[in-house]
């Protein structure tokens, strides 16, 4: 192979280890360009990094699309749909809205459509209907939200790991935690991903042959076989990817067999 054709590996951010994070969590809280609620606390972005990543999002965009609402981490609803429509197991998310209701379809792969829906009523209901801010100047947008956050974390909640969304938070009272409680909540986060040990390459190994049977089983998803490892254990990307990319492996083979 000649220079000319020679692959590279790309240049990633993405920490490798614990240390790499927190390390690297410590030089984005110094930077002015990150967003406001991680500025200052390195805490705070370490979370939303090994968020970001149990999500399938690098650390940056876990940055762009993680906000901190009333002290929770939070999904930005373009983030939430955009999550849900790249994993396998959607099959479709269609919106609409006719001026006083907006609705939201989905389907998961094997089960049936479900559709929720958010109307002006409930917004009166919910005491947000001209309410000061996006209630009042985007009604439509904030209507499409709502159904939209309805549905993807009814139907999805393994793909969003329960993730809240912004937009559903920003409407709920705030609760002052204090910047005490605040620092203590991030230092607990900190100190938990500190303590749990690493999971072995050699396990992965000996469990991928038979989390790879259980996906084509549809017994289990890569996502929820990531959940509960780290749930003990913390995984590197490589490990992560090689877990998500059963869905792949099992389909080139597939498709091999089928040309055979």
């Amino acid at each position: 192979m000649n220079a000319l054709t020679e692959q590279k590996p790309g240049f990633s951010l993405a920490p490798q280890s614990l240390d790499e994070a927190i390390r690297f969590a410590e030089i984005l809280s110094k930077s002015d360009i990150v967003p406001k609620d991680f500025k200052g606390s390195p805490g705070n972005i370490l979370v939303a990094i090994q968020w970001g990543l149990e999500l399938g999002l690098q650390p940056m965009q876990a940055m762009q699309n993680i906000a901190v609402i009333n002290g929770r981490p939070s999904l930005w609803g373009d983030a939430v749909i955009g999550i849900v429509r790249g994993s396998s197991l959607c099959e479709y998310i269609y919106e609409n809205d006719d001026g006083e209701t907006a609705t939201c379809r989905v389907k998961r792969r094997g089960e049936e459509e479900q559709v929720r829906t958010f109307s002006m009523t409930d917004a009166k209901a919910a005491g947000l209907s001209g309410k000061q801010g996006p209630w009042s100047q985007y009604p439509k947008r904030m209507r499409q939200m709502r159904a939209r956050a309805f549905a993807l974390r009814d139907v999805f909640p393994d793909v969003l790991r329960g993730m809240p969304v912004a937009e559903e938070l920003m409407d709920l009272p705030a609760k002052d935690m204090g910047d005490v409680k605040r620092s203590q909540t991030s230092a607990h986060a900190v100190e938990r991903l500190a303590s749990l040990p690493a999971y072995s390459d050699e396990s992965l190994l000996i469990n991928l042959p038979k989390w790879e049977a259980a996906v084509a089983g549809e017994k289990t998803t890569p996502e929820r076989i990531i959940s509960m490892i780290e749930s003990k254990h913390t995984l590197s990307n490589a490990q992560r990817e090689t877990i998500l990319n059963i869905n792949a492996e099992l389909a080139i083979e597939e498709q091999a067999h089928e040309n055979s």
